[in-house]
């Protein structure tokens, strides 16, 4: 997938998608769309019970606001996905898994595209070592109903985005049990320096990094020489 097709496979899925054609090594895997998501809660009662729950709701009354994301969360977990589309999701996983179900991560991947302003990054969930279609299937509807979480719904309403146009996508990839894992900026986020790159790495899956779980080592290295300039090393 393209970078512009965004509003199908959202921006997790369309950048796996620009590395891939670009040749970097990602591995492998394949979209549930946006437009699944949507099908899915307008041909169940998911639409009228996220536009009833929400509707007039106070996000600052925290009470409410769990109360209403929980009850949505529930009508996700409760609905039923049509046949073809668990059909597909099946099949597509027996493509990728081969002759053995193999374990894959199920990310998700929000449409709406992130703006100077507003940021929709770490919002929703992403589940791994997931084995076998049916755990698959039901790891996509805990990524569609992680479009509701509190803290998400408090976002999209103090940024004015509704609640039924910002669609999910879930890429689903194959794992890869890394030793060590990182992120990596080519411009310092902390200084804006574009002659710097930063990098943070820890030992293992790079999901403990992203959500804040522990706190990596970090790098800055310098574009022309490629020499580190600083780094601290912190017990892993």
């Amino acid at each position: 997938f393209p970078s512009h097709d965004i509003q199908l496979v959202g921006g997790k899925g369309a950048n796996l998608g620009e590395m891939y054609n670009n040749h970097i090594p990602v591995p492998n895997g394949f979209v549930v769309t946006a437009t699944a998501y949507f099908d899915f809660i307008n041909k169940t009662s998911l639409a009228n019970k996220i536009r009833t729950e929400l509707t007039g709701l106070n996000v600052n009354n925290s009470k409410d606001l769990f109360e209403a994301s929980k009850r949505i969360q529930h009508a996700f977990m409760n609905a039923e996905l049509p046949d073809y589309l668990k059909k597909e999701i099946r099949d597509y996983y027996h493509h990728l898994s081969g002759e053995y179900d193999r374990k894959v991560a199920v990310r998700s991947s929000a449409t709406a595209e992130d703006l100077p302003e507003a940021s929709f990054a770490g919002q929703q969930e992403t589940y791994l070592n997931v084995v076998g279609y049916k755990n698959v299937i039901h790891s996509v509807l805990k990524c569609w109903a992680s479009l509701f979480e509190p803290r998400a719904i408090f976002y999209r309403t103090e940024k004015g985005f509704s609640h039924l146009k910002v669609g999910i996508a879930v890429p689903i990839q194959l794992m890869v049990e890394s030793e060590v894992s990182g992120v990596m900026f080519n411009v310092n986020p902390l200084t804006n320096n574009s002659n710097e790159i930063s990098i943070e790495a820890a030992f293992g899956l790079g999901q403990p990094i992203v959500s804040g779980e522990i706190t990596p080592d970090a790098y800055i290295v310098a574009k022309d020489s490629m020499r580190i300039k600083s780094k601290n090393i912190v017990h892993q």
